[in-house]
């Protein structure tokens, strides 16, 4: 009888709340301009970024293209792990290649390749030029250099790289220890897109391009390595095999790993967590996703430098539906970062956000970043083509644990054929408004999330969490936040 009375006594149920329940106090603000607001904050322990924005680890979210724009932008994004190993190294090394202060390994041929083989290489690799030495690697000798110019009324493709490149003599070189500054110097002198640096006995030691330097000047809160180059992080799964994935993904550059797993409260996380820490100590990882405190603290006990939240909140995610479990997301925020702050672990708010108010309000209840996925999808650099239904231009997005993703998974690891009823989706395939860049979608949110923070009385994000102050709001309340008794036009 105790545990029946327990069950139906709603009084003992603690009450949930989500972003729409809730609104932020506005408080005197001292800011002239959203120019005066700084949004540098922690990914994790280690990585600060200048942007609280992260693209989610899904197949119709992020690939390179979309890593390279939101690092580029101040953010971050996560290469899902839905491809093969090899894919998801190459994707991480096109982000690392995108832009440095000066590329250390550039991309080389030998002079007796021939021009057939060397448009394609130019081609899979993404390059308008390509450095030549005499092995055909990033350390051998510098013998020329040969780009699109030089190859664009060549018909006979038999004919080798040798007789087209610009040779070694004729080209403006420096050596390693260029300054940033003496490199710009030469390469304006000159009128230069390509400053190749040389040893003393002319071996090759690295590249500068002046589409990199005026990457820098351009967007001066880039997300940049030590090196210059364009932060990136990759997803793992926790299935064996896992480790190896890792150790490739590090090896190619990942600047963090994120441990993709559902239920990220249990023994397979938490090991894989452990195991990933033990292996690779000095690389940052990410771990999820939680929806209670004791969840984070688990994580972060095992090793994790930053924790994603999040346990059914997507616009694409069934789980709740599914197995009746989770956790409304602002609840579910405040409770994880409560307890992440005893350990000074940031926390990525993954999941639920609609409108960038809701970014506002998720910062403001303890997450550090907030992870977007639908709000990106329909953008021209997530993956996937751009189609027309209803004469209007739509994308795909597809919940990575729903049908579509996991018989994909099947088919790339040549599983044997499941029965589909052994298949449990917990998310679903739906289609999205094409957006056009991903950048203007970016500069909205981040506009918006300014607006937000100068209404809150600050002028960055840890002035924010002090300030904030949260009413509940009714169902009138809902109606009011948006327009109402008008007509869209």
């Amino acid at each position: 009888m105790d545990i029946i009375h327990k069950l139906t006594d709603h009084t003992s149920f603690r009450v949930a709340i989500t972003y729409d329940d809730v609104l932020l106090v506005p408080k005197k603000s001292t800011v002239a301009s959203r120019s005066e607001i700084s949004l540098k904050t922690q990914l994790t322990k280690n990585i600060s970024l200048n942007n609280p924005i992260v693209s989610s680890n899904m197949d119709t979210v992020t690939e390179s293209a979309m890593a390279i724009e939101m690092a580029r932008n101040g953010g971050i994004g996560i290469i899902h792990r839905f491809l093969s190993v090899s894919e998801q190294v190459d994707m991480v090394q096109k982000v690392k290649r995108a832009e440095s202060h000066r590329i250390e390994h550039p991309w080389t041929t030998s002079e007796g390749v021939s021009v057939s083989d060397l448009r394609d290489i130019m081609f899979d690799k993404g390059v308008g030029s390509i450095l030549v030495t005499d092995n055909g690697t990033s350390t051998g000798k510098l013998l020329g250099l040969v780009s699109t110019r030089d190859l664009t009324f060549i018909q006979d493709n038999n004919v080798t790289v040798k007789t087209v490149m610009t040779p070694r003599e004729k080209l403006v070189v420096a050596r390693p220890e260029v300054s940033v500054e003496e490199a710009k110097q030469l390469l304006q002198v000159n009128r230069l897109e390509k400053l190749p640096l040389v040893d003393e006995n002319g071996n090759l030691k690295g590249l500068i391009t002046s589409k990199d330097l005026l990457y820098k000047i351009q967007r001066p809160y880039a997300s940049l390595d030590k090196l210059g180059r364009l932060l990136v992080g990759a997803a793992v799964g926790v299935k064996p095999g896992y480790l190896d994935r890792a150790d490739a993904l590090v090896k190619a550059g990942a600047d963090v790993l994120v441990i993709d797993i559902a239920h990220g409260h249990s023994d397979i996380a938490i090991n894989a967590t452990k195991a990933i820490k033990q292996q690779f100590p000095n690389v940052d990882v990410i771990s999820g996703n939680v929806a209670t405190a004791e969840g984070a603290r688990a994580l972060i006990e095992a090793g994790a430098d930053g924790v994603k939240v999040g346990v059914g909140p997507g616009s694409i995610c069934i789980t709740r539906d599914v197995t009746g479990c989770g956790v409304p997301q602002l609840t579910a925020v405040m409770d994880c970062a409560r307890e992440a702050a005893k350990f000074g672990v940031p926390i990525i708010a993954d999941g639920g956000i609609k409108k960038s108010g809701d970014i506002t309000k998720a910062l403001a209840s303890g997450a550090s970043t907030v992870m977007l996925g639908s709000l990106l999808a329909g953008t021209d650099e997530s993956p996937g083509n751009t189609i027309v239904k209803g004469g209007k231009k739509v994308k795909v997005i597809r919940g990575m644990a729903g049908y579509g993703a996991n018989i994909a998974k099947s088919q790339r690891d040549k599983e044997k054929e499941k029965d589909p009823f052994d298949l449990v989706p917990e998310g679903v395939e739906a289609i999205v408004p094409y957006k056009g860049r991903v950048d203007g979608i970016i500069k909205q949110l981040v506009g918006g999330l300014k607006s937000g923070i100068s209404y809150c009385g600050a002028k960055n994000i840890e002035e924010l969490k002090k300030n904030a102050e949260f009413i509940q709001i009714t169902g009138s309340g809902k109606i009011e936040s948006t327009h109402h008794d008008v007509q869209l036009i």
